[in-house]
């Protein structure tokens, strides 16, 4: 990856939840490549298997773990081995999370009747998942004195998006426990404990793309043409232009960085509409 040139993480031991997903495999990828040992948590063995094998040459930099980030018991048996193979944990982050169709609205399923599990599953995964990683990463952290927290919002906690509230509500909840850990790590451990979280925008994966784009004329669906509207720079972005941001936050220049949600978003959270 080109962006990987400018930046040497050789120093840092890095653990990302839902690490082979489709953002975090990239940014574990990058952060292997620019030298860093990475740690990948994830409950999807297959999905591991196959980061795993797009890594080939740098297998010394990457470890999978087998976790399940609503389980502390599994997040501290994670961190165990992570600190067993390469001594100490500089980063975290949360990466853990996803929406489900039984906590999405549609013609088949109006608000009223969003079961209860479908929502909780959602919320947990999206927010608790991110709180119990943060309490057990962060009680390492607090016993070096420093570290960083990185976690994933998303545009949806800026301004919720149409038929996603359990996800939409999640992602919020996120941003205001990234702005009240760093003043919570600060004021009562260490100045050197830092938490931001990023807010990816609309990125153009292989998981949305029906979403997004007609799959037989290559037209924009209603949806995908409604988000290019709202999107000043009139594209959708990609994975890695999360990326250089990501670096950034990790890099020993962004110290002064802490308690920020910084949006990746190609304008879109900058726009009324209007």
């Amino acid at each position: 990856m080109e962006v990987v040139e400018n930046y040497d993480m050789s120093d840092k031991v890095a653990v990302l939840t839902g690490g082979a997903g489709v953002l975090c495999s990239e940014m574990a990828k990058a952060l292997t490549e620019s030298g860093a040992k990475v740690a990948v948590l994830d409950i999807d063995e297959d999905s591991m298997a196959e980061l795993e094998d797009e890594v080939r040459g740098q297998e010394e930099k990457l470890m999978t773990i087998e976790t399940n980030v609503l389980d502390k018991e599994s997040l501290r048996k994670a961190a165990d081995e992570v600190k067993d193979k390469w001594g100490r944990i500089d980063v975290l982050i949360n990466g853990a999370g996803g929406n489900s169709p039984k906590a999405t609205t549609g013609e088949d399923q109006s608000f009223f009747d969003l079961p209860k599990e479908g929502v909780q599953q959602v919320f947990n995964l999206n927010f608790l998942g991110t709180f119990l990683a943060s309490q057990v990463f962060g009680e390492e952290f607090v016993e070096q004195g420093e570290g960083i927290i990185l976690n994933i919002s998303s545009m949806n906690a800026f301004t919720p998006l149409t038929k996603i509230p359990a996800y939409s509500a999640a992602k919020s909840a996120v941003s205001n426990f990234t702005r009240w850990l760093a003043v919570h790590m600060s004021q009562n451990y260490s100045t050197d404990i830092r938490v931001n979280a990023i807010a990816p925008g609309f990125l153009l994966t292989e998981q949305n793309r029906y979403l997004l784009i007609d799959e037989e004329t290559g037209d924009l669906t209603e949806r995908g043409q409604t988000i290019i509207d709202h999107t000043p720079m009139d594209e959708f972005g990609d994975p890695e232009d999360l990326l250089t941001t990501v670096f950034w936050l990790l890099e020993d220049g962004s110290e002064f960085v802490h308690g920020t949600v910084i949006p990746i978003d190609g304008g879109f959270s900058a726009f009324s509409g209007v």
